[in-house]
């Protein structure tokens, strides 16, 4: 029996078999359904009744009607709407937030993005994520009621029960202020992930990791966060810290978890200071003016020597780093994500050049992602579509059939 199933009753397990079934499908009939769910005709024909009777499932116009030729008696046909609820998704980093609503069918429904004070109190972030989730849904025109799943993510290790431990500076406790207990009545399934962890969800579910069951989303912006998925399962940790990179503070020739583009801009600075680039040359031009990590790969890809030399002294930072990573969990594949992924490739060629001697098992491919800045947000997404469809919707059935 599926999740599904088990939450609408175990007196009638043929409901979830025909949600999970029309689940994402589009138009069906009932003879795909009963092959689909492995049910008999009449069975298939009672919870496909019992689901439009509930109003959770639509009957269209037949095969006929809808212009499609049918010889003898034509088929009835339904479908699951998109719009018979609606999922909510959150990115709540250190200085930003991004709040996405959408249907089942995982349309944008509302969009809001927000700056966050880095300063703020535990409660003015509280106050704040709840006045743009607010405005979020407001935008939405969903009524709080169909809202069927919640997933918010947070740039701090998260618990199976939503909390994050203590931070010696008070960074986690910022990050996730408490939200398992602030957004817990705003639907049926609220869940508090790692960042991390959703951006190995949004790999697992649409990026570079279909089909792949083990490998490593890194988070490589400004600190490294690792989301590990194991033999197909994302992996937590009794306080929710397997990927926390803090045990790069340790590692010869890392040395901390500062992530790819402040480590760019390191290395320019250390190359430039060391009188090994050229006084005239355009990297030194560029720290004129400031350097950070995207100039200077442009300048790499445009072919400048100093630029390059950086380039392959990033590739060695990161190469230690996914050495480590391919130690500890044995990955196939290491995902570099985030909004730095878009321009990374060279720097992540010069980490193949110098992985594999760094490593006793083979060595993992790295590969860059392709699901930019709002990798988090599309992790979120596909976690709370998830929860809507193995615990939102069944609920929703249950209270219709009997409320």
């Amino acid at each position: 029996m599926s999740t599904s199933a088990a939450d609408v009753g175990a007196t009638r397990p043929s409901l979830g078999q025909v949600l999970d079934f029309a689940w994402g499908r589009g138009p069906f009939t009932a003879t795909e359904a009963m092959a689909g769910a492995s049910l008999t005709r009449s069975t298939t024909i009672d919870a496909i009744d019992t689901l439009v009777e509930t109003g959770v499932v639509r009957e269209l116009a037949n095969a006929r009607d809808a212009g499609e030729y049918s010889a003898g008696r034509p088929a009835r046909r339904f479908e699951l709407p998109a719009d018979l609820g609606a999922a909510i998704a959150l990115d709540a980093g250190d200085t930003h937030l991004g709040v996405t609503v959408t249907d089942l069918a995982r349309t944008p429904l509302a969009q809001v993005r927000a700056d966050l004070d880095p300063q703020h109190t535990v409660g003015q972030r509280r106050a704040a994520i709840l006045r743009h989730l607010d405005a979020a849904l407001a935008s939405s025109g969903v009524p709080r009621d169909r809202v069927l799943a919640l997933c918010a993510g947070v740039a701090a290790p998260v618990a199976r029960n939503g909390s994050s431990p203590p931070h010696p500076d008070g960074f986690w406790e910022r990050t996730n202020p408490g939200l398992a207990e602030v957004l817990a009545g705003w639907a049926p399934v609220v869940d508090i992930k790692n960042d991390a962890v959703l951006a190995a969800a949004a790999e697992g579910d649409l990026g570079q990791a279909e089909g792949c069951r083990d490998y490593i989303a890194l988070i490589a912006g400004e600190r490294f966060g690792a989301g590990a998925v194991v033999d197909g399962h994302i992996l937590h940790g009794a306080h929710g810290g397997v990927g926390e990179m803090v045990l790069l503070d340790h590692v010869r020739g890392v040395g901390s978890a500062e992530g790819l583009g402040p480590a760019i801009t390191r290395i320019a600075e250390e190359l430039l200071a060391s009188e090994e680039a050229a006084a005239d040359g355009a990297l030194a031009a560029l720290a004129a003016s400031g350097l950070s990590a995207e100039p200077i790969l442009a300048l790499a890809a445009s072919g400048d020597p100093d630029a390059a030399q950086v380039v392959r002294g990033a590739g060695d930072y990161l190469a230690r780093v996914v050495a480590v990573l391919g130690s500890t969990y044995d990955p196939e594949r290491v995902i570099v994500c985030g909004a730095i992924a878009d321009a990374i490739e060279p720097v992540l060629d010069a980490a193949r050049d110098v992985l594999r001697p760094l490593l006793h098992l083979p060595a993992p491919t790295i590969l860059r992602s392709h699901l930019g800045a709002d990798i988090v947000l599309a992790g979120a997404v596909s976690t709370a579509l998830a929860s809507a469809r193995t615990v939102g919707l069944p609920r929703l059935v249950a209270q219709r059939l009997h409320g």
